[in-house]
């Protein structure tokens, strides 16, 4: 029983690190990673999946930024997103696997949705960056490498 709160933990955490709630997935995934409780690679699974998901409900935001962009809990500012909709104009979709990355990957997503980037290539791009990010995460905890 307790094992898998171990997994949902990691779960709502990565998925909340990717949404409007400040997280930090990266910590309890090393932590988890350190303890030895669970395989590593399902640990990255988990991670990977709740990240992406994470990220889903941004570009779901940004299909819907004429609504909620003036909240308070949006995701990004106005001065980001105008930042992110340019980068995302020069590189395109392939931007998107600068999703993982602090500052601009949430940016990105919500970017992508305004942008109206299909969700098929949005969610292929991203599950790539942030499963890319935890698997190096995991191979430098795990002194791989």
């Amino acid at each position: 029983m307790l094992e898998g709160l171990g997994l949902l933990g990691l779960f709502l955490v990565s998925f909340l690190a990717a949404t409007v709630f400040p997280a930090q997935s990266e910590a309890l995934l090393g932590g988890l990673l350190l303890a030895g409780t669970y395989s590593p690679v399902t640990l990255v699974i988990v991670a990977s999946v709740g990240n992406t998901l994470g990220s889903v409900v941004n570009w779901l935001l940004g299909r819907a930024v004429e609504k909620f962009s003036d909240r308070r809990w949006f995701p990004v500012k106005h001065r980001q997103l105008e930042r992110a909709s340019r980068w995302y104009h020069k590189y395109g979709r392939w931007s998107l696997l600068m999703s993982w990355a602090p500052f601009v990957g949430d940016p990105l997503t919500v970017a992508a949705g305004v942008l109206r980037e299909p969700f098929w290539s949005f969610f292929l791009l991203v599950a790539i960056a942030k499963t890319g990010r935890y698997i190096l995460l995991a191979a430098v905890v795990l002194n791989f490498i």
